[in-house]
């Protein structure tokens, strides 16, 4: 049995579902609300490039990934997409990424519930020991969204790898630790009013 399974997961606001290419429209449509493959600092596939993404988590997912898509459920519409990755069965550590929303949806329940649902998978139902997030030191908006979840910084890898337009990308590296685990779950429950 693989250390995670395709399964789905749903709050009071959002759905998580396994990604597939049935949701390519859907997607398309969704990251034209705020044009986000404008985004030079991001890794977002632009409309006509949306099935690529797709097939690129699909492969990922054969190495262990979980991508899914993000329904919001009051609308019913997919509004963005997050997955597993970097799966490290042996030392029970993921990493959350791949994340990005509608620009209509940002700043809204939306990311808490995401991070909610899959973080408490991570450490209730695989009892993970550490969950990563890293992003681009210049996505100001990403690393501010991540430190309100209750991460914390862990360190900065200078030139790690390059933007979509070639220019030096640094990452910043943030982690919730098992210990940690119970405060942020109180801080997010605290933040969707439960």
């Amino acid at each position: 049995m693989a250390f995670i399974e395709p399964l789905s997961l749903t709050g009071r606001h959002v759905a998580l579902e396994p990604l597939s290419l049935e949701h390519e429209e859907a997607l398309a449509e969704a990251v034209c609300d705020g044009e986000l493959w404008k985004l030079w600092f991001t890794f977002i596939a632009t409309p006509e490039k949306m099935h690529d993404y797709i097939q690129t988590a699909m492969q990922m997912r054969e190495q262990g990934a979980m991508p899914f898509v993000v329904r919001d459920l009051r609308t019913g519409k997919i509004v963005g997409t997050t997955r597993f990755f970097n799966v490290d069965a042996t030392h029970r550590r993921v990493e959350i990424g791949y994340t990005w929303y509608a620009a209509s949806v940002q700043r809204s329940a939306i990311n808490s519930e995401c991070k909610k649902l899959l973080l408490t998978h991570a450490f209730e139902s695989l009892q993970c020991i550490a969950v990563e997030f890293r992003t681009s030191w210049m996505n100001h908006l990403s690393r501010a969204a991540i430190a309100r979840l209750g991460a914390k910084q862990d360190g900065v890898l200078r030139s790690h790898q390059l933007h979509v337009d070639g220019s030096l990308r640094d990452t910043v590296v943030f982690s919730i630790t098992a210990a940690e685990w119970p405060t942020v779950k109180k801080h997010l429950q605290f933040k969707l009013g439960e």
